[in-house]
């Protein structure tokens, strides 16, 4: 009997050696490598082997019906829009995010509602059937078409959705199942790697929604090889902030809906209740001081309105400091090494703190103008006039430059009572009750803090 072959792979970075090693050649992270079995080789044509596979019947794309199929609608609108409008049967989903950030609460919710009208299986791996009723009684969250079972073992969990068709197929988490033929222990990369490929397989063959949980690493993503996320159609993170009990559901990837679409939950004793509108959250702590500048950018189809809050402070540095969170520390400095080279405002002799209020993160060019303002708000300790929102990007050479989709933020702006638009001077907008305040370079910025 031929011995077992074995390799060691990188938990980090999918890294395959014959041998092991200390510390991974590709990712350079330490004791990362796990010994795996080879699957041997099976050599095709080989003498005394059956007659060889017959050729494949390839068609046309005419040919292939392409009937829109109807969507899982859960009744949840954060969710339903995050996911792309429904869950599409046969579709392979993880839902991942920080250990009791409340993944395994939302699914029970989720999977509560579409039992309605669709017939849900919940497989929990973590947890007892008696844990699951607790939050199950708990959410008040009770559905005859919803069934539950503590199954870890995969073909057991594969064998019975292909013997009884549910329309929705939960597993929480993938790290906990097993498969038997995988001569690992749970949560490996063979094991996550054969488990996905089976449950992806499951879910194209008999057309079976599956959402399955996951862990993330240290670093906040995904658990497992790289190759997990690949496989999937959809891959959603569920993340907290610090300051209230607000969920953020995010999409990375989604190849039934966009990406980078946001939706808010709060956490409640009765479980993840939707946050329709996180504007009002937002707009209403904005404070009218010096230093502070409201901005807005959008995330997969919806605008935020973000506070950026500036401090600069003379240094008794050699060195001053610089402190930013919440946006590019590099798109900071930029503004700051702008404002200084055209409005001689000596920004380099001294400390800057830069936040964004509500630990949100600000991204692209459209908060460039908000981000000089803010420096020169707290520069000359002058706040910027009252409800007002700036929407800019500014370009190396002091210009200041039109934004894409300005009148989303527009719509946005004025819902929450926003009078004055602070723009580029070549900015298109169409009728508004706003007040536009328009600018061609930085210089005209000093017009705001001139009295």
């Amino acid at each position: 009997m031929s011995k077992q072959k074995t390799s060691f792979t990188c938990s980090s970075c999918n890294y395959q050696t014959i041998k092991w090693i200390g510390c991974c050649p590709e990712c350079k992270e330490w004791n990362s490598l796990i010994e795996v079995n080879v699957a041997p080789k099976l050599s095709s044509n080989r003498r005394g082997s059956s007659s060889p596979t017959s050729a494949l019947t390839l068609v046309p794309l005419a040919m292939i019906d392409a009937t829109t199929r109807p969507r899982m609608l859960s009744g949840i609108k954060e969710w339903d829009r995050v996911v792309g409008n429904g869950i599409m049967p046969s579709s392979l989903i993880v839902l991942t995010g920080d250990p009791g950030i409340g993944k395994s609460t939302l699914l029970l919710q989720i999977s509560h509602h579409l039992a309605t009208q669709h017939r849900v299986f919940y497989f929990s791996s973590e947890e007892s059937l008696q844990q699951v009723k607790g939050r199950a009684e708990r959410l008040d969250c009770s559905n005859s078409n919803l069934l539950f079972s503590d199954q870890a073992d995969l073909e057991t969990i594969i064998t019975t959705a292909q013997t009884h068709k549910p329309d929705l197929l939960i597993i929480d988490s993938i790290q906990n199942c097993y498969n038997q033929q995988t001569q690992t222990i749970p949560g490996s990369i063979g094991q996550l790697r054969e488990s996905t490929f089976q449950l992806m397989r499951l879910a194209k063959e008999h057309d079976i929604a599956i959402i399955a949980t996951g862990h993330i690493t240290k670093d906040g993503t995904i658990a497992g090889p790289k190759t997990l996320e690949h496989m999937v159609d959809a891959v959603f993170y569920l993340q907290g902030e610090d300051r209230w009990q607000t969920r953020v559901l995010r999409s990375v990837k989604n190849r039934f809906g966009t990406i980078n679409e946001l939706g808010f939950f709060e956490m409640h004793e009765d479980g993840m209740l939707e946050v329709p509108n996180i504007n009002q959250h937002l707009i209403s702590e904005i404070s009218h001081s010096p230093g502070s500048a409201l901005v807005s950018f959008i995330e997969g189809s919806r605008p935020l309105l973000l506070e950026l809050q500036a401090l600069t402070v003379s240094s008794k540095l050699s060195m001053p400091q610089r402190v930013v969170s919440g946006v590019d520390h590099k798109q900071v400095m930029l503004m700051a090494a702008i404002i200084e080279k055209y409005l001689h405002v000596k920004l380099s002799l001294h400390d800057i703190f830069f936040k964004v209020s509500g630990g949100f993160k600000a991204k692209g060019s459209s908060p460039d103008l908000g981000i000089a303002l803010a420096l020169l708000s707290s520069y000359f300790q002058q706040p910027l006039p009252e409800k007002s929102i700036a929407l800019g990007e500014i370009s190396l050479t002091g210009q200041i430059k039109p934004i894409n989709q300005m009148s989303t933020y527009i719509r946005e702006a004025e819902k929450f009572g926003i009078t004055q638009l602070l723009v580029a001077h070549h900015q298109k907008i169409e009728s508004t009750n706003l007040q536009v305040l328009r600018f061609r370079n930085v210089y005209e910025l000093l017009t705001l803090f001139s009295t």
